[in-house]
């Protein structure tokens, strides 16, 4: 999976239209292998990040669970670390 692609279900605040789409087009930036496409490409690039965007948000809000919901600042907190630990000099 991407490391820029992060979970989005279950945070208190939820989760925003615009994280959504960040998300599809870092999803669509990976499968495609393109950053920045191409003038011939934009077209097709621009409606997969709609579409997968569109998925998304339907399957995030479709989505249910009993577990209390994740603060953002806590899991971003451990991310921190997680990262410090990881990539230690």
């Amino acid at each position: 999976m991407c490391r820029n692609i992060k979970p989005l279900f279950n945070f208190d605040p939820p989760v925003t239209d615009e994280e959504i789409r960040a998300a599809a087009l870092q999803f669509v930036r990976k499968v495609s292998g393109f950053t920045k496409p191409s003038q011939a490409n934009e077209a097709a690039f621009q409606a997969a990040v709609d579409e997968i965007a569109a998925i998304s948000h339907k399957l995030l809000h479709a989505l249910e669970t009993t577990a209390p919901p994740k603060r953002r600042e806590e899991e971003a907190a451990k991310a921190r670390v997680r990262s410090a630990q990881r990539f230690r000099a």
